[in-house]
């Protein structure tokens, strides 16, 4: 691919954050963009692929479209696949792996059709040079990712390597993790703008809050890592180098900002802390070890914006069925003049917590079906409204 020319292009993204995802691409410089379900097809140029990957918040990869054609039988993904020059792309030297989805496919194994992709693209090698690029599961140099429906198949070479929500910068994680690039959309969505106070009182590993800063002090999300264009032979040393350093020349030094952290357990707030120290953070940040049910607003107006445990036993809904009248009248009490923003696969949450929602958008925490609810905090009562439906 020549920098000049421009590339079929897919952002696959977690599932209710594709408007988001399309507005931060175009802001990149993507142009044909499309949202579909799942992600945002686009084109782009070298530059385009580069900066994505570099500055994307909300996209889990950013996969490069090599070809879409009908297929009807196993033989008919071999030839497709063998048709692509697979040398023109990478060194035999280059470990592969060959990921397949599938929606309404008609043929039997996906296995065996994965194992077919990945005949074709060794059989190219061979018949090419002699010889054929090794499989690695683990940690593959090239990642080249199909996808069927009833009738098309598409292949893409994927220029991300790792997904991009692997910032690079996370000490430990602890349990069920919120995803970087879900963070990222969940702030996009709330509308915070830097320099306004935002909370996130039950704050786990700091997820929401390393994101936040990142945006505020304007650090490029891929900055510390590798990407998989890097093992490409079109793979623009010069480019790239120039790309991260205006990236860098953008960023801020860490000072304290107006973004504020909290938990109950102080084992959490250490892990907390360990990933702030590891994103070069703990100076923007401030943590304090509370009960979110006795804690303050820092300021007079804000966001507040949380992922709350929610209940898969018996014994923890009912705990939750006591917590969640209390959390709503914590934050009529504290947090009036504040947007509150509540993550939760618990649908019953707004009926627990009797505060009007103002709107809820649907949102996948991987294969979790979520709702970020909405709650604008005003003085003065507003137990006995009715929520508005989903």
């Amino acid at each position: 691919m020549s920098p000049q020319a421009n590339a079929n292009l897919f952002a696959p993204c977690p599932r209710g954050l594709e408007a988001t995802l399309a507005a931060e691409l175009a802001g990149l410089g993507a142009t044909a963009i499309q949202s579909v379900a799942g992600g945002v097809a686009f084109d782009g140029d070298v530059r385009v692929i580069y900066r994505a990957n570099l500055e994307s918040r909300i996209a889990t990869r950013v996969l490069w479209r090599l070809f879409t054609q009908p297929y009807r039988s196993e033989e008919d993904i071999y030839r497709a696949a063998y048709e692509v020059d697979w040398p023109q792309h990478f060194e035999v030297t280059r470990s592969i792996r060959v990921y397949l989805t599938a929606q309404r496919c008609p043929l039997k194994s996906l296995d065996f059709l994965t194992l077919r992709i990945k005949d074709a693209v060794c059989d190219r090698f061979r018949a090419a040079i002699g010889s054929r690029p090794d499989v690695n599961t683990r940690a593959p140099d090239v990642r080249i990712h199909a996808f069927l429906d009833a009738t098309q198949f598409s292949l893409y070479l994927d220029t991300s390597g790792e997904p991009l929500f692997k910032r690079g910068n996370r000490a430990a994680q602890g349990e069920a993790p919120l995803k970087e690039n879900l963070a990222a959309g969940i702030l996009a969505l709330t509308g915070w703008q830097p320099g306004t106070a935002l909370l996130d009182p039950m704050c786990g590993g700091a997820t929401i809050l390393i994101e936040a800063a990142q945006i505020a002090l304007e650090i490029a999300p891929g900055g510390t890592r590798g990407f998989g264009f890097e093992k490409l032979k079109d793979y623009d040393a010069a480019l790239w180098q120039a790309l991260r350093a205006e990236a860098e020349a953008r960023r801020k030094p860490v000072v304290p900002l107006p973004i504020y952290g909290g938990d109950l357990y102080g084992d959490t707030l250490k892990l907390a802390q360990a990933n702030l120290s590891a994103a070069g953070l703990e100076a923007a940040v401030q943590l304090k070890q509370a009960n979110v049910l006795e804690i303050s607003a820092p300021a007079a107006a804000g966001v507040l914006v949380t992922n709350p445990p929610y209940g898969e036993r018996m014994g923890e809904q009912q705990e939750l069925a006591g917590f969640y009248p209390k959390f709503g009248d914590a934050l009529k009490q504290k947090f009036a003049g504040w947007n509150c923003y509540i993550l939760s696969a618990d649908m019953n949450l707004p009926k627990l917590i009797k505060l009007q929602v103002s709107r809820r958008t649907p949102l996948f925490n991987g294969a979790l079906e979520c709702r970020l609810f909405e709650y604008k905090i005003v003085a003065g009562s507003m137990r006995g409204t009715k929520p508005v439906k989903a």
